[in-house]
């Protein structure tokens, strides 16, 4: 019997929509339960995209037609292939009513709450114990690990196309503060604390107070904040007569300093939300 990795390889030449259907439908199904992830971390730290994965989504879009959804009084149009997903209450998480969404194709960890309103994009990936507070977004294939809080505001980006593209990565037990933004394939590794309004893409330098360094992706390697690092937003002068005329600066996210006991009561999560 095929893989799904070999089903889905087999979308791109199948124009049976039927079959097609059929083969996105257990696709997806892997994608919820955590058997099969748009990215993947290896022996060494180092991550990975699975480019067939990608391509099982963009078929899942390119298969779909039009079709109306319900939800009460609301109605909804988009792809039939890619509905909400629904769950039950020994699924283990909670869903808090007021109009969040959690697309198909998305795995959703035991113990996870989401705040309204907040949205999960297909092929995200959203660990054990996660905090999604309101107004939060986890974008298309982002991969957030155990104990994550993604405070009220949060933008996790998500990436599609093209399809051999890194998507962003938060690990284990990280804070990413109120209307923060990790976007471009960014990697947040464990422990870090991503303070309140810093931005983090791929074209952002991030300067390290702490230990010297400027962090920055390169064409081998994508953006990393290191482990345990607390980052705040910060500024630095632009250059040119101009700029230094009327003392101009651009945003710079900076770390600080690295988590420590004091950090971890400040971030702690409250067990009675839960």
């Amino acid at each position: 019997m095929p893989t799904i990795e070999e089903r889905v390889a087999g979308l791109k030449t199948t124009t049976d929509r039927m079959e097609a259907v059929k083969v996105i439908g257990l696709f997806l199904a892997e994608l919820e339960h955590g058997n099969v992830r748009a990215a993947m971390r290896d022996d060494m730290g180092v991550w990975k995209p699975q480019t067939w994965v990608k391509e099982g989504i963009l078929a899942a879009f390119r298969f779909g037609v039009a079709a109306e959804f319900a939800s009460g009084a609301l109605s909804f149009v988009d792809k039939d292939t890619i509905p909400a997903r629904r769950f039950k209450a020994q699924d283990g998480i909670r869903i808090v009513p007021g109009g969040s969404s959690i697309r198909r194709g998305a795995f959703i960890g035991k113990g996870v709450v989401m705040m309204p309103p907040a949205f999960v994009n297909i092929g995200a990936y959203v660990d054990e114990e996660t905090m999604i507070d309101s107004h939060a977004l986890v974008g298309s294939c982002a991969q957030i690990g155990k104990r994550v809080h993604l405070s009220a505001g949060a933008q996790i980006g998500g990436v599609l196309e093209p399809v051999g593209n890194l998507p962003v990565v938060i690990e284990d037990d990280v804070v990413v503060g109120g209307n923060a933004g990790v976007y471009e394939g960014t990697i947040v590794r464990s422990r870090a604390v991503i303070g309140a309004g810093v931005v983090l893409t791929g074209s952002t330098p991030v300067y390290d107070a702490v230990r010297g360094q400027i962090y920055r992706r390169t064409a081998e390697r994508p953006l990393e904040i290191p482990f345990g690092a607390v980052v705040i937003p910060g500024s630095r002068p632009m250059k040119g007569a101009f700029a230094e005329e009327h003392r101009l600066s651009v945003a710079t996210p900076m770390i600080v300093k690295y988590r420590d006991e004091k950090t971890d009561s400040s971030t702690a999560l409250e067990e009675a939300l839960r």
